[in-house]
């Protein structure tokens, strides 16, 4: 249960501030705190006064029914509430382009240097920075936008205030609703925007600005070494390889059964296919290769919470393993935690549990390393650490991220209602080998685009550093 400080106590012409709302959240949220001590600022401006565009720059959409394609000719990127936080958007579900561009929703597509907003559900409030790889996409009905006017203020400027600890608190506060929680566009129109100097506010903007370019570097990058991974074992044709333009396992023989699978689906043609394809080119096998490392899930263990200031480490799960940055994961201790949930350095994380749903995180990869480390890791992941120098998981990573690695995992299931990766069909998973040099090659291609990950979350770091210490300063 949460209460209000003792030390700033809510006070009864606050219920009029907040247009008599009865309910908690904006009195011990925050809210009204950090609006509060804005208030002793020099210079401030409610949030509608410095955006333009469609309903005055704070926006977001009609709902409507979704067609989604699989062919990128005739689709645009789309995303929900939970993309816009993922660091990698190459799987992105996509919508019907004619529906996209029509006058209905065209004006969805976002806008780089746009602010996003989720504005519906249980973690309504979120916010995220349109860089500049969301050009091309559209977002659903659920994300508010707020589009900066560029004559009025600078867009990553705007974003770090509302990424701020002041911004999150007066965003959070405004989420109206008790089941389903949702913010409209009114609700945030008035939030007082603090203004500086012009040269400290676009010192503020190229920060985030060139954060933004890092983590669009971050994705652009990463395709490029899976691409150069297929190119050079000699599988050009897989780079761009589209799952659902191959037939469908319908009516299909299996000859060689054996009790380790009676299921179906592990024997489907269009994955037995894959596989017989990596098996043509030099590889080895991914228990071979993880013999000396680590090939499996991680313990089942008792969460003790903790919080940083005792050493306590960020738990990811599934949900966050993707996102720019875990947010709104559980703080634990790491003397009450076993050792198994802190993994080694360049280990391939795969999603391992649940439903291998078309826009799901089950079977899609992603890399610990670099700053990532520090944390701890639930037991959904299946663990994957080479235990050989010359094949390193950074290499594995370009080939895991791959459409063609997903649909193997996901050809390889055991389980009831929610899936598992069958430990004995992943470990016999060829892995195409390129020569040494190309090895190399592609895993230092790999670790760059994390180290610019890494590179973007310092940035970040320091433009709202330098906002919260001039905010505070001027406050008095």
């Amino acid at each position: 249960m949460k209460a209000a400080s003792l030390s700033n106590p809510v006070m009864s012409d606050w219920l009029a501030d907040q247009g008599l709302r009865l309910d908690a959240s904006p009195y011990i949220a925050g809210s009204l705190e950090a609006k509060k001590m804005l208030e002793r600022l020099p210079d401030t401006v409610p949030l509608a006064s410095v955006t333009s565009g469609r309903n005055g720059g704070i926006f977001s959409g009609p709902m409507f029914r979704r067609v989604f394609l699989t062919d990128p000719e005739h689709s645009v990127p789309f995303l929900g509430t939970k993309d816009m936080m993922t660091a990698d958007l190459t799987g992105l579900p996509r919508l019907r382009k004619s529906d996209a561009t029509s006058a209905a929703l065209s004006y969805l597509q976002v806008k780089p240097g746009m602010t996003l907003i989720s504005r519906s559900g249980f973690n309504a409030g979120r916010r995220a920075y349109a860089r500049p790889d969301m050009g091309d996409c559209w977002a659903s009905e659920d994300i508010l936008k707020v589009e900066p006017d560029p004559e009025k203020i600078k867009p990553g400027y705007l974003y770090a205030f509302l990424l701020s600890r002041f911004g999150e608190s007066l965003v959070r506060g405004s989420v109206y609703g008790s089941a389903v929680k949702h913010i409209e566009p009114h609700h945030i129109a008035g939030l007082p925007v603090p203004r500086f100097e012009a040269r400290f506010e676009e010192q503020i903007h190229r920060l985030v600005e060139h954060s933004a370019r890092l983590r669009a570097s971050f994705q652009s990058v990463l395709v490029s070494a899976t691409k150069d991974f297929f190119e050079s074992v000699g599988l050009t044709e897989l780079a761009e390889f589209q799952w659902h333009q191959q037939p469908r396992d319908l009516g299909f023989e299996v000859d060689q059964i054996s009790a380790l699978s009676l299921r179906p689906m592990n024997y489907g043609e269009r994955a037995q296919q894959l596989k017989h394809k990596l098996g043509l080119v030099p590889h080895r096998q991914l228990g071979e290769i993880c013999s000396g490392g680590q090939l499996r899930y991680g313990p089942i263990f008792k969460r003790v919470d903790s919080d940083y200031d005792h050493g306590g480490r960020l738990l990811v799960g599934q949900r966050q393993g993707w996102w720019i940055r875990p947010e709104d994961g559980r703080v634990i201790s790491p003397k009450h935690t076993p050792a198994g949930v802190f993994v080694p350095n360049e280990t391939v994380m795969i999603g391992g549990h649940g439903m291998p749903s078309e826009s799901g995180l089950f079977g899609r990869a992603t890399l610990v390393t670099g700053r990532w480390l520090q944390h701890a890791y639930s037991q959904d992941f299946l663990r994957v650490t080479s235990g050989m120098d010359d094949v390193p998981g950074a290499y594995l990573l370009s080939f895991f991220r791959s459409p063609v690695a997903l649909r193997l995992i996901r050809s390889m299931l055991t389980g009831g209602g929610q899936q598992s990766i069958h430990s004995e069909l992943v470990a016999a998973m060829p892995i195409p080998l390129a020569a040494p040099d190309d090895r190399a090659r592609i895993a230092a291609t790999v670790r760059y685009a994390y180290q610019c990950r890494d590179r973007a979350d310092i940035l970040e770091d320091k433009a709202l550093a330098l906002l919260t210490a001039a905010i505070e300063e001027a406050a008095g």
